[in-house]
């Protein structure tokens, strides 16, 4: 930018994938002013932050890695390399996540956040405003209206030559948008809702569960995950309907939490004595997905989950969001400008955002009851000897997903052949029984995949 008025950015939202774009940008050269609502993170205590855990995979790896900060935040995460599903009797089965060795990390989103602005507020042209909400937009004129949250009588507008909305499901930025003329617009809940229980070192100060597996306790209707925590805690999430006989509804009393935990989860009743203060202790929130188009207007632009927030089951909403960030960098490179990039980067993403909220809805419903199901265990340990046997033509869906660069959109098509066949072959007479030996599974690929697709 040389010899050029230095062009500048506000970013809306102060969050991972905000200081993540701020840190792409900043790189790029831009003046970028970063407004987030809340206090500087950087003087904030975890007690006081939202905690909960996110999967990091190789997507956020991707983009963290193309900024030189792979081994800044390593230390912030824990490798899980496998499921450990928890049966009603509190036994054991295993799933791996990927080959020997692969894993996906588990980041509490605090950690992860101090550290993004910690190192994006380092850089010369990148500067965070805290305590700042962002009321409305004005498209035309790339204003924003702000109120400074520490006095709330002072008012003022900012504006840049370009502003992105990183300012979450319920975005401001996009409010303003949705007021425009042809913007689509789309948002739907779940019925379940989720409530977080922290599980605390045992008493010798070690991990109550094994630290490298991610806890599922898939009950049908309903489930339990637990992530480990670099402090040897876990956090736990229940995901539970809202309404009906077995609900959030239904549950009123601590005797009823209790009898409620010893049926379905008695493995945790030992381990987590204060189980029934947590329920009614700790609130109860609401999944979303949202769907919306465009995502740019007058270079006024939306990221993240403003742009498409989805629901966690595939543990890829912030690897989605930081993927956003990455690809929006690769078209500025490729096209020269911020402004020639956008409308490019809004038609890539918008195909992969839509996808993997597709996925993500699929996956709660194999998360709660499929991980469990005999059968089930049985198509995946069919399908990682097909990826074993032939690993250029078959990759699991998941493996695209989360340990590749794979397009979401691509990743889903595939998954739905695969399943096209992995169904076939579940209907051969006898397959319960059957020893999968390496013969055996070259004998389905020949009957039922082979004659050259590709997967």
């Amino acid at each position: 930018m040389a010899g050029k008025k230095r062009e500048t950015v506000i970013v809306f939202g102060g969050g991972l994938v905000g200081s993540l774009l701020a840190l792409f940008l900043g790189r790029r050269g831009y003046r970028v002013d970063v407004y987030e609502k809340r206090p500087d993170i950087r003087y904030t205590t975890i007690e006081e932050a939202r905690s909960i855990n996110l999967a990091l995979s190789d997507r956020g790896w991707n983009a963290l890695r193309a900024l030189g900060l792979e081994d800044e935040v390593k230390d912030v995460g824990l490798p899980m390399y496998a499921r450990a599903m928890h049966d009603i009797e509190g036994n054991l089965t295993y799933q791996p996540y990927g080959k020997e060795g692969q894993a996906i990390y588990s980041v509490t989103r605090f950690s992860l956040n101090k550290r993004l602005v910690s190192i994006a507020a380092q850089m010369p042209n990148v500067y965070y405003h805290f305590n700042a909400r962002i009321n409305s937009v004005n498209l035309k004129r790339k204003e924003a209206h702000v109120t400074n949250l520490l006095n709330t009588e002072d008012e003022y507008n900012a504006g840049a030559d370009y502003i992105f909305g990183a300012d979450g499901a319920f975005s401001n930025i996009r409010s303003s948008m949705q007021r425009s003329d042809r913007f689509d617009y789309q948002q739907f809940y779940i019925e379940h809702g989720y409530k977080e229980f922290h599980l605390n070192p045992n008493e010798a100060n070690d991990w109550a569960l094994e630290n490298d597996k991610l806890h599922i306790w898939p009950r049908g209707t309903f489930m339990m995950i637990a992530l480990p925590n670099p402090d040897k805690s876990f956090t736990c999430t229940l995901f539970f309907p809202f309404n009906g006989p077995l609900s959030f509804e239904s549950i009123k009393t601590k005797e009823q939490v209790s009898e409620f935990f010893q049926t379905y989860f008695k493995d945790l009743v030992g381990i987590m004595p204060d189980h029934a203060d947590q329920y009614f202790r700790n609130p109860t929130s609401s999944l979303v997905t949202v769907k919306c188009f465009p995502w740019v207007m007058n270079n006024v632009a939306l990221i993240g989950d403003a742009a498409h927030a989805i629901v966690p089951f595939f543990g890829q909403g912030m690897n989605c969001g930081f993927e956003d960030c990455f690809t929006l960098d690769q078209l500025v490179e490729q096209e020269g400008t911020l402004e020639a990039a956008l409308p490019k980067y809004q038609l890539s993403r918008k195909k992969s955002a839509d996808a993997i909220a597709d996925l993500a809805l699929a996956n709660f419903i194999e998360m709660r009851d499929s991980v469990g199901n005999p059968r089930f265990l049985l198509r995946k340990k069919i399908e990682a000897g097909f990826h074993r046997l032939f690993p250029e033509q078959w990759i699991p869906m998941y493996t695209q997903v989360t340990f590749s660069n794979v397009p979401y959109e691509d990743a889903l098509a595939s998954g739905r052949l695969q399943d096209h066949y992995l169904s076939q072959i579940m209907e051969v007479p006898g397959i319960d029984k059957a020893e999968l030996t390496d013969a055996y599974l070259t004998q389905l690929w020949s009957d039922f995949v082979a004659e050259g697709r590709k997967l």
